[in-house]
């Protein structure tokens, strides 16, 4: 069966494809081995492996092996760098910036991208998201909340809002309307079942 192209960015073939560039041209600095970008992405290892032959082979990646390990880093010096930068940031970036500007937070158990990005990616029709609404499982710093939102705000270019809610109300079977409302609509994991001291 064929895959639908994906509403955040129908240009190409599929989400998978999007947040591997995401994660490489994001985080341009780093290396990826295929096994990494599997696990942040969710994508199996042989999908990865096709997925950077296919970048390697249009000059969009470098690749060194260190032993038998892939290294894969985002080529930014073509001159289709900077504007597929920009257009990943505000598409399917999200997905690659906020984990690391969360999981150094203590206290967060889970986090979600939630409203109307994690409806496009999960490519439910409408225009195209303005912001980006975060739900945070847990009982992290407010502070340390906020400033991660700004630096997601400074890369991705829109509005990053983050609401935090307890354990016990996101895990209870009585649940608020708001928790019953989110679990019912797509919702995009950035965390998961992760305990902190």
């Amino acid at each position: 069966m064929r895959e639908i192209p994906p509403l955040l960015l129908p240009l190409l073939r599929s989400n998978a494809v999007g947040e591997l560039l995401a994660w490489l041209y994001l985080h341009p600095e780093k290396e990826y081995s295929t096994t990494d970008l599997a696990k942040r992405t969710g994508v199996s290892q042989p999908t990865v492996s096709r997925e950077m032959d296919r970048f390697a082979a249009a000059g969009l990646t470098r690749e060194r092996r260190h032993g038998n390990l892939r290294l894969i880093r985002a080529d930014t010096d073509t001159i289709v760098a900077r504007p597929l930068t920009d257009l990943l940031a505000v598409t399917f970036g999200p997905a690659a910036v906020l984990p690391p500007l969360l999981r150094p937070i203590q206290n967060i158990d889970e986090a979600y991208i939630y409203g109307s990005w994690a409806a496009r990616h999960a490519n439910q029709t409408g225009s195209p998201p303005r912001d980006i609404d975060v739900l945070v499982v847990g009982s992290p710093d407010e502070d340390e909340l906020y400033d991660a939102a700004r630096a997601a705000e400074h890369i991705l270019g829109r509005e990053v809002n983050i609401s935090r809610i307890s354990p016990t109300s996101w895990n209870s079977d009585q649940g608020d309307p708001f928790v019953r409302s989110l679990r019912s609509k797509p919702l995009h994991p950035l965390i998961q079942n992760r305990r902190t001291s």
